[in-house]
Formats: C-alpha cells, structure tokens, sequence
C-alpha cells in the first residue's frame, strides 16, 4: 500500500468520522444528553461509524462490520458511564443511530411501494427481499451490539 491511498483512505476515514459525529450530536439533543456527554456521543458515532468504514474498506460484509463496531460502541460506553457515573445509554444509543440502515429500509420500502403500484415482477420481489434483510440484519446487528457489554459485564453467574 503506497503512501498516497494509505493518505486517500485516512483522509476519507476522517471524513466518514466527522461527518457520522454530527447525527450522533443531533440525536443526542433530541434524547436530553447532558451537554457534558455531547462530545462522549460524538465520540462514539466517529467511533463506531469509523470503525464500521474501516471493515468495510478490508472487505468485512456490512453486517458484521456493524455489528463489530456496535460492540466496540457498546464497550466504549460502559467504560464512559463508570468513569463519569451515567448510565451507558446516554453515550451508547445516539452513537448507534448513524450506523442505521436508512438506505436499505429505504429501497425496500420503494420497491413495496413499485410492487403495489406497478405490479408483480420478480426483478421488484429481489431488490425488496435483499434490501429488506439487508437492513433487519444491519439493524440485528446494532441490536446485539448495543446489548454485548451487558451480557458479559453484568452477568450475575459466570459465563462458563
């Protein structure tokens, strides 16, 4: 890898970075953040959002990509809410919200709609089908993401 695509992709890593930090903010206003924990939660969308880019760039199927960054999200909060005494949400569930399928949900929505409209063709039922468990399984992924640091940090048994 040469010195110009390693500079390429830092540049559109950071760009990816700063540009997921700003729903992060957003959604952490519409959910009454303390304005202490505003820059935690662009944090963690930055975080996540570029950590999901990176896989992505190596060839990591988005899915698992989301979901490798939702539990880093996750784990990141938990460490945050010990350290400033706040309940891991309020730095965890705004971060996730950049990471949400919109796209996806988006097409399959449109093909539902271009199915009731126009009609049954299975070029119409593919894009729909793919583009609907595309988002289920990037959404499943956030889900289980945003859930591991809980189960494995405040289990009352043991794992084994």
């Amino acid at each position: 890898m040469g010195v110009g695509t390693l500079m390429d992709l830092l540049l559109a890593l950071l760009n990816d970075m700063f540009f997921a930090s700003i729903p992060a903010v957003g959604f952490a206003l519409v959910f009454n953040v303390p304005v202490k924990a505003l820059k935690y939660c662009a944090l963690g969308g930055a975080l996540g959002h570029g950590t999901r880019f990176l896989l992505l760039h190596y060839g990591v199927p988005i899915e698992w990509a989301t979901l490798c960054a939702a539990t880093l999200v996750g784990m990141v909060g938990v460490h945050w809410s010990h350290r400033f005494l706040a309940h891991p949400k309020v730095f965890t569930v705004a971060a996730m919200i950049p990471m949400i399928p919109g796209v996806y949900a988006f097409k399959a929505m449109i093909a539902v709609v271009e199915l009731s409209h126009v009609g049954y063709s299975p070029e119409l039922l593919a894009i729909l089908i793919d583009n609907f468990l595309q988002a289920i399984f990037i959404i499943a992924s956030l889900a289980i993401g945003l859930a591991m640091p809980g189960l494995l940090f405040y289990r009352r048994k043991s794992v084994v």
